[in-house]
């Protein structure tokens, strides 16, 4: 019997595969796979989530009015080029499908985040990357993957998985030395973690003109990942194309009203932020200790080079122990390893497990 074929491409794609959460034969587990928020999600959002549920029989708010409002208010922004998704990964799908196709291309840094690719190679484009210096985003190098048929750049920045940032600067150059009518998006999932003074989330750029997009997400520091909630920050004419191919009812209203009570309790975003940094020093001060080669850490996550470089030997050993981190073949860093920075039981014990496979325990 003949089935409906795909178009050519798709299924040369490989799925994007998350974190694992299994730990066979452990008593107690800890996800460290995922970059999920250490303490969990705010009580005033948890307590709006359970509100919620008396209304689940209607549709939500198409236009996340509401949580536009609050999220414009917040950070400062125009609601009215905010645009909400399921996810940041949403909105990255959504602004490769409207921007780019079949003879286009995209670019991205060397171990820049799965999703570009994923979305680019979903219509049809091809994906060009760019090599990174001491696994940091590399504006040169960007910059000289550009040619004619190049649609849309994507820099994260904190990178996933490498941890590493790249100033505001450099973020501008990148900008004006960039042909106007290809797209920056720039991803900037690990904001709220980012204390440095030349750090800068990208809102301004969008200001400066017609041709960045800035995403965020509430899957991070405000511990919602579950709900799938994310929002762009887009120059108005962006904005109306995405609010043209998004679904109706894209953002659910329980997603909706737990985001607002998320952003109201900023309270709950400085305890994780603070949390977050203190434990990420431990964490790269006990494996420096170790002799563990670690990339600079700006986010919820430790990325760090298995000492023997036999990364699955590692990851196998510390899930034995009830320790659950990334594997980061898929990202060309095979001999690597992702940590995230969790409660602070997981961190103790991931750097026990450390120390006794490196035989100093």
């Amino acid at each position: 019997m003949s089935a409906p074929t795909p178009r050519p491409g798709i299924l040369d794609i490989k799925p994007y595969v998350p974190g694992s959460s299994e730990a066979p034969g452990a008593t107690t587990v800890y996800k460290l796979s995922s970059n999920e928020s250490a303490l969990g999600a705010s009580a005033e959002a948890m307590t709006a989530y359970e509100k919620a549920k008396a209304e689940l029989f209607l549709y939500p708010d198409g236009g996340c009015s509401a949580l536009r409002e609050k999220i414009g208010a917040t950070y400062d922004l125009d609601p009215a080029r905010i645009v909400c998704g399921a996810g940041s990964d949403e909105l990255l799908q959504l602004l490769t499908k409207a921007y780019a196709g079949v003879g286009d291309n995209i670019v991205q840094s060397n171990h820049g985040f799965l999703v570009y690719a994923l979305a680019a190679k979903g219509v049809g484009a091809e994906v060009r990357f760019a090599p990174e210096k001491d696994l940091t985003c590399n504006v040169d190098a960007m910059l000289e993957q550009v040619d004619e048929k190049t649609r849309i750049m994507f820099v994260a920045n904190p990178n996933n998985p490498t941890g590493t940032y790249i100033p505001e600067s450099e973020l501008r150059r990148l900008r004006e030395n960039l042909r106007e009518d290809v797209l920056l998006v720039i991803d900037a999932a690990y904001a709220e973690y980012m204390e440095e003074p030349d750090y800068a989330a990208g809102a301004a750029i969008v200001d400066d003109g017609a041709n960045t997009v800035m995403t965020r997400t509430f899957s991070k520091i405000y511990g919602l990942a579950a709900l799938r909630l994310g929002w762009a920050y887009c120059p108005e004419s962006i904005a109306d194309v995405l609010n043209r191919i998004r679904g109706p009812f894209n953002v659910g209203e329980a997603a909706q009203v737990a985001g607002i009570a998320a952003l109201e309790d900023q309270a709950f975003v400085d305890k994780n932020r603070e949390f977050n940094r203190k434990e990420r020093e431990v964490v790269m001060q006990r494996l420096g200790g170790l002799g563990v080669e670690c990339a600079p850490a700006y986010g919820n996550f430790v990325l760090f080079r298995a000492p023997d470089g036999d990364a699955d030997a590692l990851q196998a050993f510390l899930r034995k122990g009830g320790v659950i981190v990334r594997e980061m073949g898929a990202y060309k860093l095979g001999e690597w390893l992702r940590v995230s920075i969790g409660p602070k039981d997981g961190n103790r014990r991931f750097l026990d497990l450390m120390e006794s496979r490196l035989g100093n325990g």
